[in-house]
């Protein structure tokens, strides 16, 4: 289901992947995030996602005009993971509707890991 944005030229329509896409990328610039993160079904076992496929660590849920969004994310060890979030969750709103112009309903952390850093 895509998000979709009526103006006086007609309808835009906004696939959830491109959502997705400026969600990951956002994450990958905040402070304390390693990656994103999925887990497999079968053995439970959490991989950290190259930055090509960092969206399938994403899901996007739309509802008329506004998003929920799961983040599914590796942390770094040794960083708050209470401000990691809390910033993850501010600095992802702030782009989504600033750069798309829905609203973000909700945003959920889902912490898969956490990874030291050299």
């Amino acid at each position: 289901m895509a998000g979709k944005l009526v103006n006086e030229y007609g309808n835009v329509f906004i696939e959830d992947e491109v959502i997705a896409r400026i969600a990951g990328l956002t994450a990958m610039e905040c402070y304390g995030i390693v990656g994103m993160a999925t887990k497999n079904v079968t053995d439970g076992l959490v991989q950290l996602l190259k930055r090509e496929s960092l969206t399938k660590g994403i899901k996007v849920s739309i509802n008329e005009n506004s998003v929920v969004i799961d983040l599914h994310i590796i942390v770094e060890y040794g960083t708050k993971i209470s401000a990691v979030a809390d910033n993850l969750i501010n600095t992802v709103k702030y782009k989504i509707e600033e750069f798309i112009g829905l609203d973000v309903e909700k945003i959920n952390i889902f912490i898969e890991g956490v990874r030291v850093d050299n």
